[in-house]
């Protein structure tokens, strides 16, 4: 049933064409008003043409009238009266015995004639003003014309006889006949009946031509052949009966002169002759062939010239006929499209009027979402003065119901942008109560790392020191958190160093700032330095990319650190062996990085790639992620080449320990090593263990005794250890508890060294901070070896006040 239901519901929802173009209420304002005016418009268009196209037709046909006659009527007739006389000079060389002469002159006039009248049946001219049937009858003309060479051949070769010879020339003339038919029809009735009777006329002008090429064949060869005589009588009745039909169509003016045409002396003598012809049935003995020739000539050239004369005045009377009728058109033409034009004016002006107020309307609000209040918000977060009145001024629209519309908008615009102002000081707030918050808990860790240096230095316990130190390391990841409040608001960390730092120095200070330090690995690191004023940046921005790589892989996976120097600055490269990220969400965190947005403190899930985006920006760095190989992610970060140095000297003895730096910068964590114990049955110590580090970058040439007040250590001999063989590439895995107690003895030995430096002025240490175990770690600055186990017979004294400040023990 619910099926059923379902069904029936997606169907009564079902949208069809006809409905989205019913449905108004999404149509554009402008739409609408066109709608409202197109109906009546397109009534009156459509009758306006429908009258014109009555009337213009016609006019047209008239016109097409004149065009007709000068590029069809006069070359037809020129070929129909070539056709003729080439028929009869045809019919005298079959009834002869040998070629005559004026036969081939004859076909060359011919031929130009066709030449000419093919021009005019191919041009546009004549093929625009023929209508369908007058086209179809030219192809036919065109194609018997076609067929004219072929006959001449037959005639020459005399495979054709008298009769046949007629009979092609005759069907040729037939068709250019049938053409002049078809362009005599014409609008008006009386030039129509006028046309078809000079047609009629030239009919039976061709029909006085057949007679008279019959007739000259059977003279020349001296006898009619057979059935010749019944064909010349026949000929003759035919013309005669359309010459009679024909006049009776002509206007009065034109039948007297065709009158006149008949009782000329010619004219009388050929119908004499004709009778005499149609009485005998043989060639009369005595016929007089030079008088038939010369009335049978008068008579055709006769009756030709006043057809001519009726075609063009026929073609002239058609002219202001087509003007008249075109002239009462245009009138008519002209009112009707004068009151189209003023309907589609006046609704034209009246809906202009009401699109362009609601179109303005429109683009105020476009203008206020788009450009206007995104401007305001922009100029508030740079801190400039925003005047409220300036921002959103008054639109006045009219009274009425567009106006009140405006009126209403306007206050919309007020709230919207008085809105804007209140969300950025509120915003501006915001972030100085965050600034002030993250600077007070930046003062509270530097006072408890200082706090955590002293304790250090004082406690002996390995309990108690392995508690110090993860306290230690906690405080040094509260204050990378702290930094992170301070760029979240806006402001500089304030962290910075006034000398080149060693890229693997940076990196290992980054990793000493992440919770799973003992999974990072820092691998082939080539040596170079970074300015001091982008160290302190350069290794929150790592240390928050180290710390998201070990968040997201497993437990227990690596994660290598790499850095090398390429062309333009220098590349560090994090990779982890995670599950990765996918190709969408890697791009939206690459766009992200290459363009940091707004702080939105919805979006929490990524304020670490906020703080990397953010330190990145600041000093022209590049982070790019990009999946790993084969799998996991790298988090490739680019250091451009105006803040990438060469690595920082290590003093005099630089160059005998090169070889050993290498080797040292390829150590990716440090590694524990006990060493043996002396024992003394006065007193019992635990057993004290040293951590060998790589040898740093610090600089080995001995200070000043007073230069910087910081604490010597004489160098004393103790008990010789005996350290475990760790391979290079396995690290070494020790309960806690060992790894407490070796602390503990560093620590100690450490203490010892500065108060005895502080006595008797010894060479001075350097201390490292977060490579490997967060441990704060003395390692002597004059000598790459590390440091031996203190001697377990001396007592402690009490420790010597440091007068570090805390940025020098930091770095």
């Amino acid at each position: 049933m619910a099926g059923h239901l379902t069904a029936a519901a997606g169907a009564t929802q079902r949208t069809f064409p006809g409905e989205v173009l019913l449905n108004t209420r999404d149509w554009p304002i402008r739409a609408k008003l066109t709608a409202l005016v197109i109906g009546p418009v397109t009534g009156l268009l459509a009758l306006w043409i429908f009258a014109t196209t009555l009337t213009f037709g016609p006019a047209l046909d008239l016109l097409a009238a004149r065009t007709l006659l000068y590029d069809l009527g006069r070359p037809g007739e020129n070929v129909v009266a070539e056709l003729q006389r080439e028929r009869r000079l045809s019919v005298v060389q079959l009834a002869g015995d040998g070629v005559l002469p004026e036969l081939a002159g004859q076909r060359d006039r011919t031929d130009r004639a066709v030449v000419e009248l093919r021009r005019r049946i191919d041009g546009e001219e004549l093929r625009d003003a023929a209508d369908d049937q007058l086209d179809a009858r030219l192809d036919q003309l065109g194609a018997a014309l076609e067929a004219l060479p072929a006959g001449r051949v037959f005639i020459d070769d005399r495979k054709v006889d008298r009769a046949g010879a007629v009979g092609l020339y005759s069907g040729m003339i037939g068709s250019a006949f049938q053409a002049f038919s078809a362009m005599a029809t014409l609008p008006d009735v009386h030039l129509n009946r006028e046309a078809s009777a000079l047609t009629a006329l030239g009919r039976s002008r061709e029909l006085l031509g057949q007679a008279d090429a019959l007739l000259a064949g059977a003279l020349t060869a001296g006898r009619y052949a057979e059935g010749e005589h019944e064909q010349l009588v026949r000929t003759v009745e035919n013309q005669r009966f359309l010459a009679e039909s024909a006049v009776a169509d002509l206007p009065p003016d034109e039948r007297a002169g065709y009158q006149r045409l008949t009782e000329g002396a010619g004219f009388l003598r050929l119908r004499a002759l004709q009778d005499a012809l149609i009485r005998a049935d043989e060639l009369p003995a005595r016929f007089d062939v030079r008088a038939w020739e010369s009335s049978h000539a008068e008579v055709w050239q006769g009756l030709r010239d006043f057809e001519l004369r009726g075609a063009d005045s026929l073609a002239e009377r058609s002219v202001p006929m087509a003007v008249r009728i075109l002239v009462q058109l245009a009138a008519a033409g002209v009112l009707g499209l004068v009151a189209i034009v003023v309907c589609v004016l006046v609704a034209l002006r009246v809906g202009r009027s009401l699109a362009h107020r609601l179109t303005g309307v429109r683009s105020a609000a476009t203008e206020m979402a788009e450009e206007r209040l995104p401007d305001v918000v922009a100029r508030l977060r740079r801190g400039e003065e925003v005047d409220v009145a300036r921002e959103a001024p008054e639109m006045d629209h009219g009274g009425d119901e567009i106006g009140q519309v405006a009126s209403a908008f306007n206050e919309v615009r007020r709230t919207a942008v008085q809105a804007a102002v209140d969300e950025v000081t509120l915003r501006r707030g915001f972030h100085e109560v965050i600034l002030n918050l993250a600077r007070r808990s930046q003062g509270l860790v530097h006072r408890q790392l200082a706090l955590l240096d002293r304790l250090e230095r004082r406690t002996e316990d390995p309990d108690e020191l392995a508690g110090l130190f993860q306290v230690d390391h906690l405080a040094t990841r509260l204050r990378r958190h702290a930094e992170d409040l301070v760029i979240l608001a806006g402001a500089a960390p304030g962290r910075g160093w006034r000398r080149p730092v060693a890229a693997v120095d940076v990196m290992r200070g980054a990793i000493s700032e992440v919770e799973a330090y003992h999974r990072v690995d820092v691998g082939e690191v080539q040596p170079a330095g970074v300015l001091g004023r982008a160290v302190g940046d350069v290794i929150h921005l790592l240390a928050e990319l180290i710390e998201n790589a070990t968040a997201f892989s497993p437990p227990g996976t690596r994660v290598d650190v790499t850095g090398r120097t390429v062309p333009g600055g220098y590349t560090i490269e994090i990779t982890d062996r995670g599950l990765g990220m996918s190709a969408a969400t890697m791009a939206a965190a690459n766009r992200k990085l290459a363009a940091p947005p707004e702080f939105d403190p919805a979006d929490s899930a990524r304020l670490g790639l906020f703080v990397v985006a953010r330190l990145a920006a600041r000093h022209g760095v590049r982070v790019e992620l990009r999946p790993g190989r084969p799998t996991g992610t790298t988090a490739s970060v680019f250091i451009p080449s105006d803040l990438v140095t060469d690595e920082p000297a290590v003093g005099p003895d630089a160059a005998s320990a090169g070889p050993e730096r290498r080797r040292m910068a390829k150590v990716s964590r440090l590694t524990t090593v006990p060493r043996g114990r002396a024992g003394r049955p006065a007193r019992e110590r635990p057993e004290s263990t040293v951590i060998p580090l790589p040898t740093t970058r610090a600089s080995t040439v001995e200070p000043p005794a007073d230069s910087d007040g910081l604490p010597r250590r004489v160098r004393r001999r103790g008990p010789v250890a005996r350290p475990r063989t760790v391979a290079a590439d396995t690290p070494a895995h020790r309960p806690p508890e060992e790894a407490r107690r070796a602390m503990s003895a560093l620590q100690a030995g450490t203490a010892r060294g500065r108060r005895d430096g502080v006595r008797t002025g010894g060479p001075a240490v350097t201390r490292i901070r977060g490579a490997g175990p967060d441990t704060p770690t003395d390692v002597p600055a004059d000598t790459g070896t590390p440091p031996i186990a203190p001697d377990p017979t001396t007592e402690p004294s009490p420790p010597a006040p440091d007068r570090r400040t805390a940025t020098e023990r930091d770095a």
